[in-house]
């Protein structure tokens, strides 16, 4: 049986569906992430993004990242929720915003990364592998 990954914005104007399996998943300490996020870090994981369905309008907002990639950040245009992340190196997955899903508890991080711009303050799970940059994400 296939798991569906479902989630939304704050205010429910966009919610999504993946039939797809996460190929990737884990934390990001990037200084783009903190600030984006308002925290210490984004949690998220990628899907192939044919296997996602959309419903409603997203706004993506595009800027350079810490590797010199493109990368687009997709908000609600309405509760500036972020839902999802389009990075220029993987342009067949599409990144899901852990907090959005409707059960987070499917949200099972692999890694950390960007771990050398971490806050001094950020915990970290021992037990994930860490990268004090990117590492080589599968496509």
């Amino acid at each position: 049986m296939t798991k569906i990954l479902a989630g939304g914005c704050l205010c429910g104007n966009v919610r999504y569906e993946s039939t797809g399996e996460a190929v990737f998943s884990g934390n990001c300490h990037c200084r783009d992430c903190q600030r984006t996020s308002g925290g210490a870090f984004t949690p998220a994981l990628f899907v192939p993004e044919k296997t996602v369905k959309i419903r409603g309008t997203v706004k993506y907002y595009e800027s350079t990242a810490d590797s010199g990639n493109k990368i687009s950040r997709g908000f609600c245009p309405n509760c500036g929720s972020q839902l999802f992340a389009k990075l220029g190196k993987l342009p067949n997955l599409l990144g899901l915003r852990a907090g959005t899903l409707d059960d987070p508890s499917m949200f099972k991080p692999m890694l950390d990364i960007y771990t050398s711009s971490a806050a001094h303050w950020d915990f970290m799970n021992p037990d994930l592998p860490k990268f004090p940059k990117a590492f080589q994400a599968p496509q």
